[in-house]
Formats: structure tokens, sequence, C-alpha cells
């Protein structure tokens, strides 16, 4: 009760002047809260007229959001401070009376009227079932069902996510609207980017429709807005959001807000906008890890119904590292070629269509890393693998050491069998051949060589 009460007050103070914040909020206590009703110890008669009179409204729309729908108000002003006697008296607000159609949504408070339809701007195909989730994206995701599954009645509100360009979040952004559309098809769910609500202010000003731009933006159920760093140094544009921001917020109704960086570091943006973007959840999206670019190959692969090589994917993953737009364009340009001038989807085409892409910058792998990190994999000691033990996991630590050696060194293969127990070169081809056939055949050999590769090239 008394951290949602300090809650209260915090919303409180920014909406009031500091005079009037401490004359007539700051003395009120919690007292009690149980069956939805909230009683406070005020220190007058005369304190609860002049706050039902002047700051109801207020008040009743900030118990609203932070204690949520159904929560009642009762005053007690105490008469004798020796015995803790006093007298209780409910307020008059007719907030708490409103009926709620639906128990899971927070509607505005006011009498509500028909309003027209509209495009809720939404890529319909930017949904969960498409979103693939890894360890840098798991809880934005998370947050992002959360809300749709009850929007405005979470503490993620704003909910604000960050990252770096190409990492997901524009997807994150419709997938949790599109839910909501579908959860709840009554809603007024928008979508809108920080550039086109600067043009659409800025000519509603032009045209002197501002009146109208507001109500538009006030009747939204859920407003998500991407890339909010493109309000910074638009002043007009930055009072007129946090004016709708406001109005949103107190009413429970659910914001989304994307951005490149975390509120703390964004430059340009008024403090009392930065303060309200801090105020629920603020979530990073990272650059994808191996794993997830892997997944979200594979994923992609599917969907489009084609047929790529592990070998070549794993070499997509391993080198478009920076964002899924990368991913994305790598795999429609190989379909590209595969199609139009018959090219197979194979190794040669991939380094081909990455280099165009992204500066692939050789990785340094020395032979001595690569024997290093197989025989720990395979936890054997070094010298075995140099002797001519043939004990099968001595073996199997050697030939995948020459394999390794062979793909990602440009040494020749007379050097790779000198540096691995001065084995001549025709020994070094047959260990390549035994482990090119095995990968195909033994699962755990597969991914044992996977795995070590992944860690050389990390």
């Amino acid at each position: 009760m008394q951290t949602y009460w300090n809650n209260c007050l915090d919303i409180l103070r920014d909406n009031l002047t500091e005079s009037a914040f401490k004359t007539w909020f700051l003395p009120l206590v919690p007292q009690s809260y149980s069956d939805h009703i909230l009683v406070l110890q005020v220190p007058s008669q005369f304190c609860v007229e002049y706050i039902e009179e002047n700051y109801i409204d207020l008040l009743s729309k900030t118990l609203v959001r932070v204690f949520g729908r159904g929560i009642q108000l009762e005053y007690r002003v105490l008469i004798d401070s020796t015995s803790g006697r006093g007298t209780v008296i409910p307020s008059d607000s007719p907030v708490w009376t409103t009926p709620t159609a639906d128990p899971h949504i927070q509607h505005d408070l006011r009498p509500q009227t028909e309003l027209p339809a509209f495009d809720s701007q939404l890529s319909e195909h930017l949904n969960f079932q498409e979103f693939v989730q890894g360890n840098s994206n798991k809880l934005a995701c998370t947050a992002g069902m959360s809300i749709a599954q009850s929007p405005g009645r979470v503490p993620f509100n704003p909910c604000f996510i960050y990252g770096g360009s190409g990492v997901g979040k524009t997807h994150l952004a419709n997938a949790i609207g599109n839910r909501i559309k579908r959860l709840y098809p009554s809603l007024r769910v928008l979508y809108v980017s920080a550039n086109t609500f600067q043009m659409q202010y800025q000519s509603a000003v032009l045209d002197k429709r501002t009146n109208d731009f507001y109500a538009f933006y006030q009747s939204i159920d859920v407003l998500i807005v991407d890339d909010i760093q493109y309000f910074a140094d638009k002043k007009g544009t930055q009072n007129t959001f946090f004016f709708i921001f406001n109005h949103l917020h107190q009413l429970g109704k659910q914001l989304i807000l994307t951005s490149d960086k975390p509120p703390l570091e964004l430059k340009g943006l008024e403090q009392r906008l930065l303060s309200r973007f801090k105020w629920g959840l603020s979530v990073e999206i990272t650059k994808p890890d191996f794993q997830l670019r892997r997944d979200i190959l594979k994923s992609k692969i599917h969907r489009d119904g084609l047929d790529i090589s592990e070998e070549v994917i794993d070499y997509i993953a391993e080198n478009v590292r920076d964002n899924i737009r990368d991913l994305e364009g790598v795999l429609v340009s190989m379909l590209a070629h595969s199609t139009f001038i018959n090219a197979p989807i194979d190794l040669n085409l991939a380094r081909q269509i990455v280099s165009q892409v992204v500066d692939v910058a050789p990785t340094e792998v020395s032979i001595d890393n690569i024997v290093d990190k197989t025989c720990r994999y395979f936890q054997v000691e070094q010298q075995e693998v140099f002797s001519r033990s043939r004990r099968r996991e001595v073996a199997n630590a050697r030939q995948v050491s020459m394999y390794l050696a062979k793909q990602l060194t440009d040494r020749s293969l007379s050097d790779i069998g000198k540096a691995i127990g001065n084995r001549d070169h025709a020994t070094v081809i047959h260990a390549i051949k035994l482990v090119e056939q095995a990968i195909v055949s033994n699962p755990g050999l597969h991914r044992a060589v996977k795995e070590i590769k992944n860690e050389l090239l990390r």
C-alpha cells in the first residue's frame, strides 16, 4: 500500500505546482487498503472538501492508474489525536462507480462515444509467430507478450524498448500491437514512427487542426511510437507528445516506445519527457548471438521453402553478426541468384553474397589454437595427439584438428601434417575425408566439430 501510494505521489507531484502538492497531498497518509477501498488520513474536514472540489479528477485517475480499476477512496479525518478517534468520509467522485465493460482493460474514464475506424498502421507479418527468441531478446519478448495479454494493466507502462538498428525492435512492437488487436478487437491500436508523428503535427499546425490532432491521439488505447530518438531538438513536437503521453498514461492506456538508446543516453529531449519514459520498463534488445542468428536463418529458410545446407547456414551466421536485416538480405540475394541465374546455393555463393553485405575480416586462427581447443573438447592431452596413439578419443581429436586446420587456415597440407605430430600430407588428406564422411552420419561428431569451430571463431 505504501509503495503504491508513493507512486501516486510521484505522479501528483509531476502534475501540480510544488506549493499545491506540499499543501494538499504530502500530508495525506494511507491508513488501510482492503476490499479495493483505500483509506487516506487527512488533517481536516476542510482538506477533504478542498481536494474533492479542486483535485478529485486528477487524484481519482491517478489512483485508478496505480491501484487499478475498482478502487474506491475514503478519507479519515482525525478528531482526537490522543485516542486516535476519527471519522470516515467516502469520496463523492463519480469515477469509483464508472462501469468497466472488460475487466482486463482499463477504459477511458470519460463518457464514450463511438469513434470512426482507422488504419492501425501495423504490419501483420510482424507477429510473435515470426519473432525468433534468443538470449538477446528474451526479456523484451516476454514483457511484450505480457503487455499484449493485459494492455495497460501490467507495470510495463510505458514499455521502452531500445537497441541498435536491425535487432528486432520494430518487429516486436508490431507483434505486441497485432496480438492486442487479435485479443481485444474493440481497442484502438496505433503504430506510428516518430517522424510520421512529427509530420502529422506540423501539418495540423499549418492547417489549424491541432484540436483534431489532439483529439485523435487522445482516443487511442494502445499507442506505439517507433524511433522516439527522432524527437530530439524538436521542442514543439516534444511538448505535444508530452501532453498526449500524460493524458493516455493517466487513463491507463498502454504506451510502447522504441529507441536506439536507453532514456539516460538520449540527447536533445526534455527532462520531463525522459522521466516519464522511465516510469515503466526499459528493456534492451542486443545484437543477436551466433545461436540466435542461426535460428533466425533456419526459420526464414523454412518459411521460404529453401534448401540450404548446415555448412552454408553456419557460414552466414558466423559472418553476418550485426543485425537481422543483413541476414534477411543475404537470404534474399542467394534466392535471387539461385532463381535467375540457376546458381547452386552452396558455400561459394554464400561467400560471394556475404562479402557484398559485410566486411568479412579473416579470423586469425593458428594450428596451435585449433589443436588446443580440440584437445580441450575431447579431453585429451596435446602430447597424445602428436603421438602415434590410436585410442579413439585421441584419433578423433587428431583428425578433427587436421580437418579444421584445412578449413580455417591457409596452411598447406604438408604444413598441417608437420604441425600435428609430423605427419605427411597423405595422412592429412585421409583424416579430412574421414571427418567429412563422419559428420554426415555421426550427429555427435558433427556437433563437436561445429562447437569447436564456433569457439575458435568467436
